[in-house]
């Protein structure tokens, strides 16, 4: 493991990652400063706590939305994607259940 030193939203934390991943994760650090800054900036939310989570918020919805660029689910996004699975396991669930009885 690699210990990298940043700041988000003026405060320091040392953070780990696996050798190789360094950028990423320094990505993901400036990528979230500068939610975690916009939303303290616009004086709509008040206390880090909650900007946190707003910032995780905001990200995890942009997450959900992300559609594949190419590939055969590429007109679905993530949280789509998800549901479907949902649903496929729900019926599989219902058809394999009486299955069971025959063991």
């Amino acid at each position: 493991m690699i210990y990298l030193d940043v700041t988000i939203m003026g405060q320091s934390y040392r953070l780990a990652c696996k050798e190789g991943e360094q950028q990423t994760l320094r990505e993901a650090v400036h990528y979230l400063d500068s939610k975690m800054c916009a939303l303290r900036d616009s004086g709509k939310v008040k206390g880090t706590d909650r900007i946190a989570v707003m910032a995780a918020l905001s990200v995890a919805a942009e997450f959900l939305t992300v559609k594949s660029p190419q590939g055969p689910l590429s007109d679905m996004s993530i949280l789509e994607v998800k549901q479907k699975l949902e649903t496929m396991h729900s019926v599989l669930d219902s058809a394999l259940t009486p299955q069971e009885n025959l063991f």
